[in-house]
């Protein structure tokens, strides 16, 4: 039986339908011709003992990012100070860093590195975390002296957190200090935890956390629970005889920020670490937020104070909480010193390892 041919009018149709699809098709040949957007190269990676000034650019984490204005020392986030913005993520040979986000400098030997310093070792590419002050030891001989380091959770895994991977939430820090000056930030925190890498990420999850727990209860005790940002009396004369005196003038140095850091020298030694000017500009540790957490966990991480260890070493070593008091304290509280501080110290310490949700562990006087 033969097929009636198609009538004009229908032949028109179809070859209206053919004209549609040969556009749609045609449309997609020129989509899946079309290459993706090239990132743009990376700048020089970031240097935590490198000057920048407004326009200069450095990469770090995969991002080109501008500083606004002067800085140094201080890691590019969109957080902190506010001196660094963020130009995009980048690629290609400027870049800096591989495994997982890293950006850390190479390791140098004979180079001195305090606790808490990141070098990259590059015989092997991996990355390591120096667990004790050294005079710039190999990472994979001395393993007193380093301990190997990722990026997603420091040398000892574990330990979720708040941002930027810190082991206490915001919502826990809130908990911990619901009557807070507004001028203790969390986020000033959380950036200026990159001075000290070391801190909350060091041993295990719950050491990490107990870490943490133990900082804070005692800046909750120096600090009235975050409520004083400067010390209440202030006409203490801390001007000790040194050869650089005292710049800011001879009643300057009063007790500030989340330690109370005061004296001149204190002032010259936490700058002089942090790459702050703190000696001509006390000032700034109860104006920025993260400088001022910065130089609570200078002392914490590289002082002994009246002690015999660092209260960051108190901690990852097993030494106990009570250890942390004498080192910020000494028999002022301890030996049978001032016991009702003392106490409230551990008060504290209890409190938030409970909100963190770890034991608080053994030795908690002194």
């Amino acid at each position: 039986m033969r097929l009636n041919p198609p009538t004009p009018h229908r032949g028109k149709r179809i070859a209206a339908l053919l004209a549609v699809l040969v556009g749609i098709l045609g449309s997609f040949t020129v989509l899946g011709a079309a290459s993706p957007a090239m990132a743009a190269d990376c700048a020089a990676p970031w240097s935590s003992s490198a000057v920048y000034t407004g326009g200069m650019t450095a990469s770090y984490n995969g991002d080109n990012w501008q500083a606004k204005w002067w800085t140094q020392g201080e890691t590019p986030s969109t957080g902190g100070s506010g001196v660094w913005a963020d130009q995009g993520a980048c690629g290609g040979s400027g870049g800096g860093g591989t495994g997982g986000g890293c950006n850390y400098p190479a390791w140098v030997a004979g180079q001195s590195y305090a606790t808490g310093a990141i070098v990259q070792y590059t015989p092997n590419g991996q990355y390591y975390i120096a667990t004790h002050d050294n005079p710039g030891y190999d990472p994979t001989i001395s393993t007193w002296y380093w301990s190997p380091y990722s990026c997603s959770g420091g040398s000892g895994g574990g330990g979720t957190g708040g941002s930027g991977g810190f082991v206490v939430s915001e919502a826990q820090f809130d908990q911990m200090f619901p009557n807070r000056n507004s001028f203790y930030t969390y986020s000033g925190l959380v950036a200026a935890l990159s001075a000290y890498p070391g801190f909350a990420t060091t041993g295990s999850a719950t050491v990490q956390k107990q870490e943490a727990a133990a900082f804070l209860a005692n800046v909750d005790h120096e600090t009235g629970g975050l409520v004083y940002v400067n010390e209440v009396d202030q006409s203490g004369n801390y001007c000790a005889s040194e050869s650089y005196g005292c710049p800011a003038g001879t009643y300057a140095y009063y007790g500030r920020g989340p330690m109370q850091l005061s004296w001149n020298f204190n002032y010259k030694a936490a700058g002089d670490a942090l790459g702050i000017d703190l000696l001509d500009n006390p000032g700034l540790v109860a104006s920025d937020p993260a400088t001022s957490w910065k130089t609570g966990l200078w002392y914490w991480n590289t002082q002994t104070g009246p002690g015999t260890m660092t209260p960051h070493n108190a901690m990852v070593n097993g030494a106990g909480f009570g250890e942390t008091i004498r080192s910020i304290n000494g028999s002022i509280e301890c030996n049978g010193g001032n016991t009702a501080e003392m106490q409230d110290r551990v008060n504290d310490y209890q409190s938030f390892t409970s909100i963190l949700g770890v034991p608080a562990g053994s030795n908690l006087t002194c």
